[in-house]
């Protein structure tokens, strides 16, 4: 999943000698492991709300970017972060009024059940911490997750992202299923084909002498390709994993955050309570941070047993960040406007979608919509995805692709995104299209 629309060395005689001599030193400093995208790699020096610019002063949209939340560089949370880092910043044993006004406007956007809050530093941390609690709650250790899902990059959670599991030995005590694939004909039949999967692979546990801990979802089965209809489809699946004992984890690091122009939540939109939300990239604004909401008797034991503390991890700077990402949604009314203009998106993309039999399925909630390629027989076409992908940057529209087959467009612009850069994109990309 790394390697998704990475640059190949193959690309680089096309290169200028700058790039290419760019590419060279990060090779020899950075060694291998680290990825860069696109074909013709992107050199950028600043960004502002949806665009960012390269060294050569071009303006690119940014339609994939969710971490800068409220677009890049707002004014209202770069003066939150310089204004506490003039004064302080250190760690989480003293007190300080900045943690506990962001944690109790967090907390304010929750359902009431969750009401306390731990910080980390990044989703992965998160994910991890999440796990471990439910963990020690239920004295299993037995985790589901998607068949394409990724949670992080620490060792316990590598294990359990089987997006990953090509290159990372998976947990003998995971188990995945397929993800919810919409189906527009029969939606009742979503959530009762999730819950038997999801039954089917706690009755595996069982055969195994595993404890089912937790059910790991991302609310919005980004990995997987994004799914999100009909509303309240994962709601058997939850019910089948608390009665054989296990919690309910929402990974809300991609579909939180307003994102889905309903809710703050995208878990809300199955009109569920989890046990544990995790949170990451979208909290900072690319600030790193990131953190989880709990339900309080379930970090009880947790806190008796081992406790909690993380050098970084709700900072006086960081939580001046939290708060002012908060402040802006609020105040600028994001959600509302991930509505209108995914909506509007979506819209476009589907009449795109009439025009160009190449888009097989077009499916969208606010501001996280997936456009699947397909051939002409219905098979998954990642090489015509890589063109498009690679087409619209050409265009100076940045995007990335997704999902197992990696024929997916995925599309997640700052939320402040609007109508006018929804144009320029549709337009962009039906350009595109008519040049394959």
């Amino acid at each position: 999943m790394l390697k998704t629309n990475a640059f190949s060395q193959e690309s680089s005689n096309s290169l200028s000698p700058r790039t290419r001599e760019m590419i060279e030193r990060r090779r020899r400093l950075l060694g291998p492991g680290y990825q860069l995208f696109y074909q013709n790699p992107l050199h950028l020096v600043r960004g502002e709300g949806v665009w960012v610019h390269d060294v050569e002063g071009q303006r690119y949209l940014d339609v994939y970017n969710n971490v800068p939340s409220v677009g890049h560089c707002h004014p209202h949370v770069v003066d939150a972060l310089c204004r506490q880092a003039r004064l302080l910043n250190t760690h989480t044993r003293y007190l300080d009024d900045n943690i506990l006004d962001f944690a109790e406007k967090l907390l304010g956007t929750m359902p009431a059940e969750l009401s306390q809050v731990m910080f980390t530093c990044t989703g992965s941390e998160a994910n991890d911490l999440a796990v471990r609690i439910a963990r020690e709650h239920t004295g299993g250790t037995g985790v589901i997750v998607t068949n394409y899902a990724y949670h992080g990059l620490t060792a316990s959670i590598a294990e359990l992202s089987s997006s990953q599991f090509s290159q990372i030995a998976a947990s003998p005590d995971v188990r995945t299923v397929a993800a919810p694939i919409h189906s527009p004909e029969n939606p009742e039949e979503v959530g009762r084909r999730f819950a038997a999967d999801v039954r089917a692979a706690l009755a595996d546990m069982r055969s195994h002498g595993i404890k089912p801990a937790a059910l790991l979802l991302d609310s919005f089965f980004t990995s997987d390709g994004a799914f999100f209809e009909p509303s309240g489809f994962l709601r058997e699946a939850v019910e089948a994993v608390r009665e054989a004992g296990g919690l309910y984890i929402a990974d809300e690091v991609q579909p939180g955050y307003g994102r889905s122009g309903r809710h703050m939540w995208g878990f809300q939109c199955h009109g569920l309570v989890p046990d544990i939300v995790t949170l990451g990239k979208p909290m900072g604004n690319g600030h790193p941070m990131a953190g989880i909401t709990i339900k309080p008797q379930i970090l009880q034991r947790f806190a008796n047993e081992s406790g909690y503390f993380n050098t970084f991890a709700g900072n006086p700077v960081s939580s001046a960040v939290g708060l002012a990402v908060l402040e802006v949604i609020e105040r600028e009314n994001l959600i509302a406007n991930a509505h209108e203009s995914g909506k509007f998106m979506l819209e476009g993309l589907r009449r795109l979608a009439v025009r160009h039999p190449v888009i097989g399925d077009v499916r969208g909630m606010g501001l996280y919509l997936g456009v699947d390629f397909t051939t002409p027989e219905g098979a998954p076409d990642a090489a015509t995805a890589a063109q498009v992908v690679n087409g619209l940057r050409e265009e100076h529209v940045l995007i990335g692709a997704a999902g197992p087959h990696v024929n997916t467009l995925k599309i997640r612009p700052p939320l402040v995104f609007q109508r006018e850069h929804a144009e320029i994109f549709l337009n962009s990309l039906e350009r595109v299209l008519e040049r394959l």
